[in-house]
Order: C-alpha cells, then structure tokens, then sequence
C-alpha cells in the first residue's frame, strides 16, 4: 500500500511540474523578448559597420573596435595608459561567418602577420530603440553601431 502511494504522489509531482514547466517557459520566452534574445534581425545589414566597446580602468583605458566589411573583420585594441599618457594599439585582422543573429569572428592576423592563436569572439546581435549593440556571449560586454553612438 505504501509503494502505491509514494508512486501515485511522484506521478502526481511529474504532472504538476510539467504543468510548471509550460508556464516557466512561456515568462522566459516573454523576459527574453523584452530583452532582445528573439528578435529576427536576419535581414539586418552589418557590412561596412563599426563597432564600439569602451571599459575605464582606474590606470588605464581599453578602447576596441569592430569594423566588418563583408566576410573580412578589422579588431582593434587601443590601450591608453594613465599614468604616462602613452597609447599602443594592436591591429587585428580575420573573417566572419553569420548565422542569424550570432556573429562568429577569428582574427588570426596581427598587423598583418599570421598569430599562432587567433582572437576568437561570438557575439549576438541586438537592437534596442533603433540602436544596434553586439552582446559577446562570453564576457556580456556590449559593442554599439558607431554610427548609433555619435547620432546627434
């Protein structure tokens, strides 16, 4: 009698937890909306765009850049340094394969000169009030249109 209770209480909490799970994935479908995770940006042109990312350290400042001309990506990293004033850059150069709304860019070529170990980012693409950002999915920083960034 025992066994069958404990059966009739688990096949009960299966079916309420699939009765959850339809009404979890519903609120995260919506979250993920407000968000920008399903938006259709498919038809969305990023040829000929530059991007920007901008972190303020407290003995320095990164500055980098994405230009994308087709298959061929430009990836530029600008390090100012506080203390000195001094800039050194490096200049990174690869391609780019698209699938929807995920960019997957390797830059192997560092001024122009084949690097044993690439510089590898996967980024989504998003829009949020007419402003393109690209979202890296490793480390969450967001690149923006420069083009959306100096609209006056």
């Amino acid at each position: 009698m025992g066994k069958i209770l404990i059966l009739g209480l688990f096949l009960f909490g299966l079916l309420l937890k699939a009765q959850n799970y339809g009404a979890m994935n519903d609120i995260l479908n919506r979250l993920e909306e407000r968000k920008g995770i399903n938006q259709h940006l498919e038809n969305v042109a990023v040829d000929h765009k530059k991007f920007v990312l901008i972190k303020d350290f407290s003995d320095h400042t990164e500055r980098s850049f994405i230009v994308i001309n087709g298959k061929n990506i430009t990836y530029v990293e600008v390090f100012d340094d506080k203390a000195t004033g001094q800039s050194t850059s490096n200049v990174f150069s690869g391609d780019m394969i698209r699938k929807k709304n995920i960019l997957s860019l390797r830059a192997d070529h560092l001024e122009n000169k084949k690097i044993p170990i690439p510089v590898v980012k996967t980024l989504l693409l998003t829009k949020q009030k007419d402003i393109l950002y690209l979202i890296d999915i490793n480390s969450r920083d967001r690149w923006i249109d420069e083009e959306s960034y100096t609209k006056k």
